[in-house]
């Protein structure tokens, strides 16, 4: 298994909280994480019908066996699960007693709510970032690479090829999340709407254009949107909400948790196809996006990213608050510093004039540096720049 840095996270987490809740995507890691990390607890996956049919027929005698604690995955599988042990740890608060992993964010959020409001530390686990895949920053590694392959754990430790995989994934997905929650009768209007969210990737959100291309109801449209955000495959990231004195877009911007993913929902198979696609910068924005995420998800901490663009054009890719200033982020994808990539950078903080920090430009070339009063990384050198 790859370490990975939400390491410290549930380790500090543990020590304060009697349940321990890592959530995110199917196949991020979450399983072999909690059974590493915890290896001294008792691991019972209520994915298995056995220990599900258990805790069904004799809830008492199944957790009689975990007076002690345990490690409970895909946990939402037993909705009644989060009640039990509410009386449980409310008899002892010892802390990191319990550890519950889930999928389906939202039906493990949904029992946390009810029944374990107070006792329990949250965590999200999302696919590896950059800086826990040791061949990002191999001699051959190039930001293709990275957006192509993604970073599900699976594609970096076996030997298998990322287009099977994400076959299987899709598939997978459809036929064991999808179909539990959503009553769809026909797959294929799905997994057209899949690819036409991963044309989307990077762009204002457009509901009813989605939903007239998709041939479904807006309503329809906005329920998927919520269970694809649900499950950790999309992020809507909003608009920054101070009003600088200008119009402002209100929509979202849709991205992808993983640019993987993305790039098999688009037809892409191989860097050399990548590298000439029209939608290459708005991976690469993706993939940039992906990466603070990550960063601030791995930390503990909620996403707080923004963007923003008034009617006039005028845009920053990423803002984020740090203290009473702003930092804007503008996210290129060429591999060459150029002036007007330069002035993009200036041109991002007009708008919070003297709240605006220093910018930063992301690129996708290698060097980082400082020019014309802009912050210049490299596109594998800015995640250990994310302030805490």
């Amino acid at each position: 298994m790859l370490p990975r840095s939400i390491t410290p996270t549930l380790q500090r987490l543990a020590t304060g909280f009697p349940v321990l809740a890592i959530t995110g995507p199917r196949q991020s890691g979450k399983t072999p994480l909690a059974r590493a990390l915890f290896a001294d607890k008792p691991y019972v996956s209520l994915e298995d019908p056995v220990e599900r049919a258990f805790a069904t027929e004799d809830p008492r005698g199944f957790l009689a066996r975990f007076t002690e604690g345990a490690v409970f995955d895909e946990a939402q599988r037993w909705p009644e699960l989060f009640s039990h042990l509410q009386g449980m740890v409310d008899a002892d608060r010892r802390p990191g007693r319990f550890v519950l992993t889930g999928s389906q964010q939202f039906g493990l959020l949904a029992g946390v709510t009810q029944s374990l409001a107070g006792r329990v530390g949250m965590t999200r686990l999302l696919p590896l970032a950059a800086t826990e895949i040791p061949s990002i920053f191999g001699q051959q590694s190039t930001a293709d690479t990275a957006m192509l392959t993604g970073g599900y754990p699976a594609l970096h430790t076996q030997p298998i090829n990322p287009s099977d995989w994400f076959a299987s994934y899709i598939a997978t997905y459809v036929e064991r999340d999808v179909r539990q929650i959503l009553n769809i009768q026909n797959l294929s209007t799905f997994q057209r709407f899949l690819r036409l969210c991963a044309g989307r990737t990077g762009q204002l959100l457009n509901v009813t254009a989605l939903a007239g291309e998709t041939g479904i109801t807006t309503a329809t449209t906005r329920n998927w949107l919520s269970v694809l955000e649900s499950s950790d495959l999309i992020h809507l990231l909003p608009p920054y909400h101070r009003n600088f004195g200008k119009r402002l877009v209100k929509a979202p911007k849709l991205y992808f948790l993983d640019t993987g993913l993305a790039c098999w929902l688009l037809g892409i198979r191989s860097e050399e196809v990548l590298a000439l696609h029209p939608m290459r910068g708005a991976l690469f924005e993706n993939w940039v996006v992906g990466e603070f995420l990550k960063t601030r998800y791995n930390r503990g901490q909620p996403a707080d990213l923004y963007f923003w663009r008034d009617n006039n054009g005028l845009e920053a890719d990423l803002i984020f608050e740090c203290g009473n200033r702003l930092q804007m982020v503008e996210i290129k994808s060429g591999q060459t510093i150029t002036s007007d990539t330069i002035r993009a950078g200036q041109r991002a903080t007009r708008m919070a004039e003297n709240d605006a920090l220093p910018p930063w430009l992301i690129y996708g070339g290698e060097e980082s540096l400082e020019r014309s009063g802009i912050r210049v990384f490299g596109w594998h050198n800015f995640q250990s720049a994310i302030p805490e």
